[in-house]
């Protein structure tokens, strides 16, 4: 997310990407508000506040992502 770019517009790209076939995991990363917003195949999106780490879960197994490197 660029600082020109508008949560509430990427989110609604975000819901867009999860419909593509073949799309299972996104992360869509507020550098601003230290927030990730975890978007999965045929769930509701969960936010997390300032997380150490966002794991690639089942899709990408023991993908492991540091947001020490984000922030």
């Amino acid at each position: 997310m660029s600082p020109s770019d508008s949560l509430k517009t990427l989110q609604a790209k975000m819901t867009e990407y999860m419909e593509e076939p073949g799309v299972k995991l996104g992360w869509l990363m507020d550098r601003k508000q230290q927030k990730v917003y975890i978007y999965r195949l045929g769930m509701t999106t969960e936010c997390l506040e300032n997380p150490d780490s966002v794991s690639g879960e089942s899709v990408l197994p023991g993908f492991v992502l540091n947001m020490s490197k984000i922030w």
